[in-house]
């Protein structure tokens, strides 16, 4: 039997494993192929499930709080400042490619999120992710890839920007033309460039979910039957299924291990808890003038000496508390943080939706969920609803419950587990549920590399 000498890794943005194993596996002759050699099942995602932190988490093998980076913006200090984008600068931890390559191996990493602006880049090849502002940045390392991507499929698509549109068909038809591209770039490279691991990310699932949820799902409060839409999310996943077939073709399967991966799943977004706003009537957060009419939350319009807590919006919710000798004006005394965070779980967890059913919401203390807490941390992290519900952080909203994204038209949550299969003739065939935290320390282990003591997962080889 041949020995693993390179790994694979398909990563496919908030892929759902439910569509993918439970559903629509026969429509994915690749993917059901590659179920038919290895492992597969679903993959615990981190908390929060959300694409940055998650991806460095799974190539580092550390939680959010061990980085230090717990979701796309994070506050750099304890004042009233605002928040700022979590790039790769925030990224202090190694990461499989760094690790590989002080041994030696070479990589391809295409897409990852969290490797812009490109700094210390492991040797072979790195394009950069969808965080990226545009192609006229330094997006490839060695720069000079740029030309040749250039050569290869014209204008190279980072994201689809302004993907929460009502344009549904120019939506849909950009998404296919952004995953075309990637995995034309990702099939060159593979073609043309010495590696040892290759890590690719497509963002496509994921905005697709976004987009076109509402037209599959039956169960969502805006399914509207023989709509137009209505297979586009079945009928994308059969299309990357054929582009992950293209790629397997120029790889040697013998000597090769390949993952898919996702770093969450999703999952029907029933609608949106008005986080500042609930505060406010608690009395928790005060604003200096009464709010009228629905507006972004700005730090300068709250009264800081009235005020005990604030949110902020996105797929999960972060709660900061206002506290005494950590915040400029804090309010909170040092002696009542502890007792005061515990009723604010309390109420969080016995929130009602809008029909006055126990909405299932749950609040975390980041010291109780990671190993170690870094940087600025939320008090609590809190999932709304089991992710049925997302966190909305604009004040003025008519009631706490709203049913219209605060950025724009979306119809998917994430979801806690994302999906994995792992395959090589090696391999037994089962389906076995495993973390994120694993793929780092099994791909090392499969290369032949030691597995650093301070990974959270362990490896399944």
């Amino acid at each position: 039997m041949s020995r693993i000498e390179k790994v694979a890794i398909i990563g496919l943005d908030c892929a759902e494993p439910s569509l993918v194993f439970e559903k629509w596996l026969d429509d994915l002759p690749n993917l059901r192929r590659l179920t038919q050699a290895g492992l597969y099942g679903n993959l615990e995602s981190c908390i929060p499930p959300i694409t940055v932190p998650a991806w460095t988490c799974m190539a580092a093998s550390k939680d959010p709080g061990t980085l230090g980076i717990y979701g796309f913006r994070n506050r750099k200090d304890n004042t009233y400042e605002g928040l700022r984008i979590a790039t790769n600068l925030e990224v202090r931890e190694p990461r499989i490619w760094d690790i590989l390559g002080r041994a030696g191996k070479q990589s391809i990493t295409v897409g990852v999120p969290q490797t812009f602006p490109i700094v210390r880049p492991p040797p072979g090849c790195q394009i950069t992710s969808f965080l990226t502002p545009s192609v006229e940045s330094e997006y490839t390392s060695p720069p000079q890839l740029k030309r040749e991507i250039a050569e290869v499929v014209g204008e190279y698509m980072l994201d689809v920007k302004g993907f929460r549109t009502e344009n549904k068909q120019w939506l849909l038809d950009q998404i296919y033309e952004m995953t075309d591209k990637r995995f034309k770039v990702c099939r060159h490279l593979l073609t043309t460039k010495p590696w040892d691991l290759f890590w690719m990310v497509e963002m496509g699932p994921d905005r697709i979910h976004h987009g076109f949820w509402q037209f599959m799902d039956k169960a969502h409060h805006r399914y509207k039957p023989g709509n137009p839409f209505e297979n586009a999310i079945h009928d994308y996943y059969v299309y990357t299924d054929k582009l992950i077939g293209e790629l397997l073709e120029v790889m040697d399967v013998e000597t090769t291990a390949v993952w898919v991966v996702s770093d969450h799943g999703s999952k029907r977004m029933d609608g949106g808890f008005c986080f500042n706003d609930w505060l406010i009537r608690e009395g928790l957060l005060v604003m200096k003038e009464p709010v009228s009419g629905k507006r972004k939350f700005n730090f300068a319009d709250v009264d800081w000496s009235k005020t005990k807590v604030w949110g902020e919006g996105g797929y999960y919710g972060r709660c900061f508390i206002n506290r005494a000798g950590r915040e400029p004006r804090g309010t909170v005394p040092e002696r009542e943080y502890e007792s005061f965070r515990d009723e604010l779980v309390a109420k969080i967890e016995a929130l009602p939706d809008h029909e006055g059913q126990p909405m299932g919401s749950r609040a975390y203390k980041p010291e109780d969920i990671y190993d170690q807490v870094r940087n600025v941390a939320p008090d609590l992290v809190v999932i709304f609803g089991d992710l049925r519900w997302r966190s909305v952080g604009t004040v003025g909203n008519p009631d706490v419950y709203t049913f219209e994204n605060d950025t724009g038209p979306d119809d998917a949550n994430h979801a806690q587990q994302g999906m994995y299969i792992l395959s090589h003739a090696s391999l037994p065939t089962e389906r076995r549920d495993v973390s994120l935290y694993d793929v780092a320390p099994t791909t090392l282990k499969m290369m032949g590399h030691p597995v650093p003591d301070d990974m959270r997962g362990t490896a399944l080889v």
